[in-house]
């Protein structure tokens, strides 16, 4: 059986590799997406106070530290039982936003858009940032930067730094905002509506106005009809940092909404024995293997599983840019996995929206920014949206406040399955008897885990919590002379 390995994979945060075993006749007979790294936070952080969780987990990821961060703030909070000030959930929310926009931003000009602005079979050299500014003019590379510059700006202020904040804690915030801070996020947010308008011009253009790209997106080689789950406010609108997580089903019709506490009543987590990540799905359906349909608790995370999972967007720009995504792919749920590039930008339009939404609000720059809690710390479980999936953290403590179990559903972790599935089903459909294998097609393989956005740095984790090790042993002539293993 011949296989052909795709390592490492490109555009992503982490590590990973895909290795493809073709049958005697040259077709894909199988696909295995690896990540051979692991995050073992889930064991250091036993031990620790848990009001240091929300500094500690933070470093999981450069990439997205404020998802954790703010995640292991609401659990810390659920912890000791307590409810922070309206102020301070504002704030905390101010600051998400504001990364969102810069996250979405990067995800989409330097990871998923080189596909598609290049095109997917572009010299390697041009399918990058640098190719993408050469092709659409260095003023929007300019914007791109500005853009997130002026995200971590806003998070400096809010949470202390730039990257890795610090200023979520149980019962609230170490700070507030002042009266001029607060004029300049504004400003800054305005500037970022913008943006995201021009964004979304600029998908319009180059993707929705070449018929190919469009084939693309609506063949049935990217498409999977899965569950999708996304947070909801009360009103069902899409919300990052609060709210109930809306399940719907591959018909798109809604099976119910759980809190943060309730997850374990709808989550549970397989492990493969050839990858170090879990792979989680629905327990109310349970796991019947890598397919999709209703028989199968697979289930997605993503902007585009935000979006089928929610009844609109909370603010006027991006509702109307949702009505008509769904007016165009011809109405929901929507199943084709590269839509979720559109889906990350109406996201960037809510998240810039919504910063400015914040930046007005007149409770913004209260003093009134924390309470000290009272109560014997227990357990709490803290959920937001991270910009890949679904964010849960759940702590247990001793009644010091000492961590004593830790468990993390990243963003990423509840998209492994589909992930996986997706490699196969574009290998299959680019792979023949008789092709020849060139860049281009193991680039379009690689395509379908682009549009989830992958953060494999900080979803993988062991069930023992330990390393396997192997040393193979050659001798001068490179034959293998012995294989030593350990934890395997």
């Amino acid at each position: 059986m011949k296989r052909i390995t795709i390592d490492p994979i490109t555009r992503l945060e982490g590590h990973g590799k895909i290795e493809i075993f073709l049958d005697d006749a040259g077709n894909v007979a199988n696909t295995y997406f690896q990540i051979p790294e692991l995050r073992g936070f889930e064991r250091f952080c036993v031990g620790r106070p848990v009001e240091e969780m929300p500094v500690l987990t933070n470093r999981i990821c450069g990439v997205c530290p404020e998802a954790h961060h703010m995640a292991a703030a609401k659990a810390a909070d659920a912890v000791y039982h307590v409810e922070i000030p309206r102020a301070a959930k504002k704030l905390r929310e101010l600051l998400y936003s504001a990364f969102y926009v810069t996250d979405h931003t990067t995800h989409f000009y330097a990871l998923g858009g080189p596909d598609f602005v290049m095109g997917p079979d572009a010299p390697v050299a041009e399918r990058n940032i640098l190719g993408v500014i050469h092709k659409v003019g260095l003023e929007i590379g300019g914007k791109v930067i500005e853009c997130r510059k002026y995200g971590h700006t806003v998070v400096e202020m809010i949470g202390g730094r730039k990257v890795h904040p610090c200023t979520s804690i149980p019962g609230g915030l170490t700070k507030g905002i002042t009266e001029e801070q607060r004029v300049e996020i504004e400003r800054m947010g305005r500037w970022a509506i913008d943006f995201a308008q021009f964004s979304l011009k600029l998908f319009n253009d180059i993707v929705l106005g070449n018929p190919a790209y469009v084939d693309l997106i609506l063949g049935d080689i990217y498409t999977h009809r899965t569950y999708y789950i996304g947070t909801v406010d009360e009103n069902n609108r899409v919300n990052f940092y609060d709210g109930l997580v809306s399940v719907v089903d591959p018909e798109g019709k809604r099976i119910g909404k759980y809190a943060a506490h309730e997850y374990t009543d709808w989550i549970a987590e397989r492990v493969e024995p050839w990858t170090y990540l879990k792979f989680p799905y629905l327990k109310k359906i349970g796991w019947k293997g890598f397919t999709d349909g209703k028989d199968s608790g697979v289930y997605m995370a993503t902007p585009l599983s935000r979006l089928n999972a929610a009844d609109g967007m909370a603010t006027p720009r991006a509702q109307e840019e949702y009505e008509r995504f769904y007016a165009t792919l011809g109405g929901k749920p929507v199943h084709q996995r590269l839509a979720t590039h559109w889906a990350r930008l109406i996201e960037l339009l809510y998240a810039a929206e919504r910063w400015v939404e914040l930046a007005t609000d007149p409770e913004i720059t209260s003093d009134d920014f924390r309470v000290i809690p009272t109560e014997t710390p227990t357990e709490g479980v803290g959920i937001v949206e991270a910009p890949r999936g679904t964010l849960t953290h759940h702590y247990s403590t001793d009644a010091r406040g000492i961590v004593t179990k830790v468990n993390l559903i990243v963003g990423t972790t509840n998209n492994y399955a589909p992930i996986s599935m997706s490699i196969k089903k574009a290998a299959q459909n680019f792979i023949h008897n008789g092709s020849v294998i060139s860049e281009g097609m193991l680039n379009r393989v690689e395509m379908a885990f682009r549009a989830y956005d992958p953060c494999f740095g900080c979803a993988t984790h062991s069930l023992p919590g330990q390393m396997p090790l192997e040393v193979t042993i050659r001798d001068a002539r490179g034959e293998v002379v012995d294989v030593l293993r350990h934890y395997c």
